[in-house]
């Protein structure tokens, strides 16, 4: 019972401790670029023209600077590769496990969580997802930047799981994601708009079946990868 005791003080101890790191956010502010605890998205030059759905991902730090992985060996720090952001998803952070020790994680996954890499605020989480894909060769159908935020969020272990990964990613910002604005939906669908307008004038009806089949191998690839061939999409 003693020993019982102990522990819940020392938890209750460290709780206190790491609720009192996280101190309050700064608003998001579109205009200079600043999405606290974000993920971020905007569409990608030819792909998104032709699926909509897929567009390039990053995740911010608390000070709302972006990172995105956009290139072998390279992540962006505070300069949003393709454009500005078009959607973004604020993440809460109470969500996350941010262990001191052992004893501390607030997560089901423990040794899991640790042999994984864990980190104890949000900016160090994402400082060494950094650090791991700065040694990555950037490939846009295995490792692209929805596994470097995939990894970033596993190491948060947010809302205790740690199986995110690049579809999980992209099905939570693409049905929870909000739009900076109505010129943001534009940039993502007029393009396609167009391209479907000047497919069917020109080809006809099968240019829409060829369309609809590239989507739906894209989608194929990525559900299979993910999640019945796993070593395929693995960074």
């Amino acid at each position: 019972m003693e020993l019982n005791a102990s522990y819940d003080i020392e938890h209750s101890r460290s709780s206190e401790g790491l609720e009192h790191d996280m101190w309050p956010l700064d608003p998001i502010d579109p205009k200079k670029a600043r999405f606290p605890c974000c993920l971020v998205w905007n569409p990608l030059p030819v792909v998104s023209w032709l699926a909509p759905f897929i567009g390039h991902v990053g995740i911010c730090r608390e000070d709302g600077a972006i990172l995105d992985f956009s290139g072998s060996n390279f992540v962006n720090v505070d300069d949003f590769a393709f454009g500005g952001v078009a959607r973004y998803l604020q993440l809460d952070r109470r969500q996350c496990c941010f262990p001191r020790n052992l004893s501390s994680h607030k997560c089901k996954h423990g040794y899991l969580h640790s042999e994984y890499g864990t980190a104890i605020t949000w900016d160090e989480a994402l400082h060494s997802s950094k650090r791991y894909f700065e040694s990555k060769t950037y490939n846009l159908f295995t490792c692209s930047c929805h596994s470097f935020v995939a990894n970033c969020l596993n190491r948060l272990c947010y809302h205790g799981s740690m199986s995110w990964n690049m579809v999980t990613v992209g099905a939570l910002i693409l049905f929870k994601g909000h739009w900076v604005d109505f010129m943001s939906i534009l940039r993502a669908f007029l393009p396609f708009v167009v391209v479907v307008c000047i497919g069917v004038l020109t080809v006809g009806w099968p240019f829409l079946i060829g369309l609809s089949s590239f989507s739906l191998l894209l989608i194929w690839w990525f559900l299979m990868g993910t999640y019945m061939f796993r070593n395929l999409l693995e960074c």
